[in-house]
């Protein structure tokens, strides 16, 4: 049986919500006063200014220790979020509270692939601000704790040259993570399938950064209709993945650069065994009119070779872990996210590990983090101080409750359409 309190704990998706103070001084004088800046709309909600767009914080972004109830996509402020979500010591807390050793954090005001970014028409201020950004996370966020943060850095989508040379700055500060769009094509780049992007594979192989891609990155979720309910779109959110997944795996990438690494995050692992089976079928009926040439493998080799799959709770997959590949899977909290069940997550994966033994419960909870991000918090702390029991022993009194954060200013998202909470979430 597996017990709570043993597990060690490292999440390769969750997110932070920016503070209002990350980019100052941090830029140049010249950029000093085009740099993101934190605005209070009328009704209340603090929103990023950025470049004539206004980006606000999505309600569902941090939605830790609010009820259900509460839930929604209208813009939010700052003091309706845990302090958590965006103040680094607080989230320290609520890593120790819930359980977690170590996490890797997305963006948000940017997009998990610096599209806000990288629309800015003058691409000098753009580079500066992005690269501020990563400097603020490395530095402000990550380097607080350099034992319980996994760095993460944005890519330079516009210039595939620059994006390569940002990637060997960021490894030689230590980073081994770098998001990216799960469909480029969708941005308006050319797609996964064009050499365009071969400077910036060519960088990750050598430097050893995994390409991190987060559903929803392209700035597309699935809607089946119009008028389809919300339920829809949440249901359908691993297909983005699944989408990004084929078009990688049959596109020139694999095979040019065969040690190139690349993360699906938040996108599941119960699908993964029918999708490498009908890769295999698909490859074995048509590969000799179509003309891919996998040598001697076959595309579920490949795709392990290549693949980390990330799941927060996926009784489905764990089940069919042999299936997928027990080396390419890794687990996920989520924080401060919908989807996330911080802080009681330990409880949740541990019940779904339930009758897994113990070497494959150190793969998926820690080991293969560690491994494909190059991630090593041993190397300054014990393996005893590092589990679900010795942390929340820290953190004893620590405020957990589910309490409301609710001032009366939304109207709950009750029968809206996929539609319609797609553009808000989206936007």
């Amino acid at each position: 049986m597996t017990e709570v309190n043993d597990l060690i704990l490292i999440s390769v998706d969750d997110h932070l919500v920016e503070p209002r103070d990350m980019f100052d001084g941090r830029l140049a004088t010249k950029f000093a006063d085009a740099a993101p800046r934190i605005s209070l709309t009328p009704d209340g909600a603090d929103v990023w200014v950025f470049n004539g767009t206004v980006i606000p914080n999505i309600g569902l972004n941090a939605v830790a220790g609010k009820p259900k109830s509460e839930y929604g996509v209208e813009p939010t402020a700052f003091d309706e979020m845990r302090p958590g979500c965006f103040d680094i010591a607080e989230r320290i807390k609520d890593m120790d509270a819930g359980g977690v050793l170590a996490s890797m954090c997305f963006p948000s005001f940017p997009g998990f692939a610096a599209r806000l970014f990288s629309a800015c028409a003058d691409k000098d201020l753009a580079l500066a601000v992005l690269q501020a950004y990563n400097n603020w996370h490395i530095e402000a966020w990550c380097g607080v704790a350099p034992d319980r943060f996994i760095p993460m850095g944005l890519p330079i989508i516009w210039d595939p040259e620059l994006a390569a040379a940002e990637v060997r700055r960021l490894a030689r500060m230590g980073v081994h993570s770098v998001t990216f769009t799960e469909n480029p094509h969708k941005l308006g780049y050319p797609s996964f399938h064009d050499p365009h992007w071969d400077p910036l594979w060519r960088a990750c192989c050598e430097e050893e950064v995994v390409v991190s891609i987060h559903l929803g990155s392209s700035g597309e979720l699935v809607v089946t209709a119009p008028d389809a309910p919300i339920d829809v779109m949440i249901t359908l959110q691993p297909m983005n993945i699944c989408q990004a997944a084929a078009d990688l795996l049959w596109s020139r990438i694999p095979k040019n650069f065969p040690t190139l690494r690349i993360a699906l995050s938040e996108g599941g692992a119960g699908w993964i065994p029918y999708f490498l089976d009908r890769a295999d079928r698909t490859y074995e009926m048509h590969h000799q009119w179509t003309g891919q040439d996998f040598g001697d493998m076959l595309p579920s080799d490949v795709f392990r070779r290549h693949f980390l799959t990330c799941f927060i709770s996926d009784p489905v997959g764990v089940r069919l872990r042999d299936l997928i590949g027990i080396d390419n899977i890794a687990w996920e909290c989520d924080y401060p996210h919908s989807d996330s069940s911080w802080p009681k997550a330990p409880e949740e994966v541990a019940s779904v590990l339930q009758g897994v033994s113990q070497n494959e419960i150190d793969k998926i909870t820690h080991e293969n983090a560690m491994r494909w991000y190059s991630f090593d918090p041993f190397a300054n702390r014990s393996r005893a101080d590092s589990t679900v029991g010795a942390l929340r022993a820290t953190a004893s009194g620590h405020d957990t409750s589910t309490r409301s954060f609710d001032k009366g200013r939304f109207q709950r998202q009750v029968g809206m359409s996929a539609a319609e909470i797609a553009s808000k979430a989206t936007a």
